[in-house]
């Protein structure tokens, strides 16, 4: 699947801005058939980090959401400055 495809949109909340901040990881409302290895490829291709790990829920309005943990040699802060997060 097509990384454009796979990563919607940031989910931009002050848990999301938390975890950017103290845990080093990023939330994603992402394709709700899309799975963790796709995730991880599009995030690495996207933005030209190393994910070290991916969390996925599927929330109550069907959407499903991503935490992705990176890499501690990249900073969370850095994508989240070029998304408009932070």
């Amino acid at each position: 699947m097509d990384s454009y495809k796979v990563l919607r949109y940031p989910h931009m909340t002050e848990k999301s801005v938390s975890l950017v901040e103290k845990e080093n990881k990023i939330v994603f409302i992402v394709n709700r058939n899309s799975t963790k290895t796709e995730i991880k490829q599009a995030v690495e291709k996207a933005f030209e980090v190393k994910v070290d790990r991916i969390n996925t829920e599927v929330t109550m309005t069907g959407e499903k959401k991503a935490y992705i943990k990176l890499k501690s040699q990249f900073k969370a802060a850095d994508v989240a400055v070029k998304l408009g997060i932070i």
